[in-house]
């Protein structure tokens, strides 16, 4: 008999999360072979999801509630199911329906043919916005172009790793800026893919805001390509050498002709296109250094308040 922990990171989905449990419930039943654990990863909302759950898992023991202390995000919460997890496999999924719990069987089957990851690839998201499809489109192909680990532009955080791959993100990979979407990968090991489509959300709306993508989507960036830098170098120099070229063009305007154009509108364009860009390049610089920062503080990645039938 194996063990598998399906962990769900949980905030604010009082309005959809025993819908979830009840799927994911009826679709664990139906496994043959595997003695099942459902770990709920709840950060501190301002809603009834912890008393929902509360109540779920006094009624079901192989429910466990894990909730945190602040809101720390998806990505540590995530991290804070496996830290707590001690099985044989580790399904991550979202709790807003949008991951089928009906494909689960599948991930199981690649995991029992040796894969120690199965990451799912989604095919198309029912009724998704164009413009954020077009935006994570656009960010992964950027992404994949200045990385040196190949991430997929359609992954999700609907993944089942081997126990092996959870111990390295336990004892080894204890990064602050975690992206999982990328040291998974990263990993190495036996890997393979299981497309799907994604359904609309059930009920509520998406915890993750623009700004959250967007902080999401630098961590992504920050944490696995040096290339930004590279890149300012490289604009560095470019633009140096065209200094140098306009200098040597100045000096031999001053000693050809008897006087010189007043030259205002040349300068401040000049002093924008530099400045602007030294502020870009201080903001690229600028994010590394506050991911270092990070890192050297060592602040702890999650703080639990309370823990539920462990």
């Amino acid at each position: 008999m194996r063990t598998l922990t399906v962990i769900a990171p949980v905030y604010n989905e009082e309005e959809v999360i025993l819908d979830f449990y009840r799927e994911l419930k009826k679709e664990l039943e139906g496994l043959s072979g595997y003695r099942t654990t459902i770990l709920f990863s709840v950060g501190r909302g301002t809603d009834k999801t912890l008393k929902i759950l509360k109540e779920v898992a006094e009624k079901d023991r192989a429910v466990r509630v894990l909730y945190l202390s602040a809101r720390c995000g998806h990505q540590m919460q995530l991290l804070a199911g496996i830290d707590h997890a001690d099985t044989d496999a580790v399904i991550m999924m979202d709790s807003d329906l949008q991951h089928p719990p009906s494909l689960i069987q599948k991930l199981l089957l690649e995991f029992e043919k040796g894969n120690d990851v199965v990451y799912t690839v989604r095919e198309e998201t029912l009724n998704q916005p164009v413009l954020r499809k077009l935006c994570s489109d656009i960010f992964y192909s950027v992404l994949n172009r200045i990385s040196d680990v190949h991430i997929s532009g359609n992954a999700a955080d609907f993944r089942l790793i081997s126990r092996r791959v959870g111990d390295v993100l336990k004892k080894d990979i204890r990064e602050r800026s975690m992206f999982l979407r990328g040291i998974v990968p990263w990993i190495g090991f036996n890997q393979t893919a299981v497309p799907f489509v994604a359904s609309p959300r059930r009920a509520g709306v998406s915890k993750y805001s623009l700004p959250r993508l967007i902080t999401f989507g630098l961590s992504g960036v920050v944490s696995f390509s040096r290339k930004p830098l590279r890149i300012t170098i490289l604009a560095g120099l470019l633009f140096a050498l065209f200094g140098f070229l306009y200098a040597l063009f100045t000096i031999v305007q001053y000693l050809v002709l008897d006087s010189l154009p007043s030259g205002y509108a040349t300068l401040v364009v000049l002093l924008s296109v530099f400045g602007g860009l030294q502020l870009i390049f201080l903001g690229i610089i600028g994010e590394y250094v506050g991911a270092i920062f990070d890192e050297v503080k060592k602040r702890p990645h999650y703080i639990v308040d309370e823990k539920i039938n462990f």
